[in-house]
């Protein structure tokens, strides 16, 4: 049996005249994430934790922010890429679990669409994608509404095995 386990983590900063998306959701918020792309910190981890799991390095090796290409392309896009990448490695997602860590807005209201929107990018099951929201206690740059970090930890499994 052959599973594999990767580990992502991002964090942008919060600015001004940007639309803030976290999961592939556009979440109303008078700020939005920095980022050479959407800025979406909940994909970009998920990216890095499914690319870990296949040994294939991290987001920045496959979309650098310096081609233009990738400026301010949809996170969703790039997740599907990712993810056609785990399937040409002949490997299938068993299961995602992450942390968003966000002092303001209050994301309890939007877990279940992002939920359901991961799963309709990577063609799996919702009950396949974990999503929890903390804050940071008032602490650091996230917790002075600075900025909004992800974790994301992974599982895949090798597709002879999940017959």
């Amino acid at each position: 049996m052959s599973h594999r386990i990767g580990i992502g983590y991002d964090i942008h900063r919060l600015v001004d005249e940007r639309s803030l998306f976290i999961g592939g959701v556009q979440i109303p918020y008078v700020k939005g994430l920095l980022g050479h792309s959407d800025g979406d910190v909940l994909l970009h981890a998920i990216s890095d934790a499914l690319l870990g799991a296949i040994g294939e390095g991290d987001i920045g090796q496959h979309f650098p922010d310096t081609d233009p290409e990738y400026q301010n392309i949809s996170s969703g896009k790039l997740l599907k890429i990712v993810n056609d990448l785990v399937d040409k490695k002949n490997f299938v997602i068993g299961n995602i679990d992450t942390v968003i860590i966000a002092q303001e807005p209050k994301l309890l209201p939007f877990k279940k669409q992002i939920q359901q929107e991961i799963s309709r990018i990577l063609k799996i099951e919702t009950g396949k994608v974990n999503i929890k929201a903390k804050t940071n206690e008032g602490v650091g740059e996230i917790g002075q509404k600075e900025a909004i970090a992800c974790f994301a930890i992974v599982t895949i499994i090798a597709k002879e095995d999940n017959r």
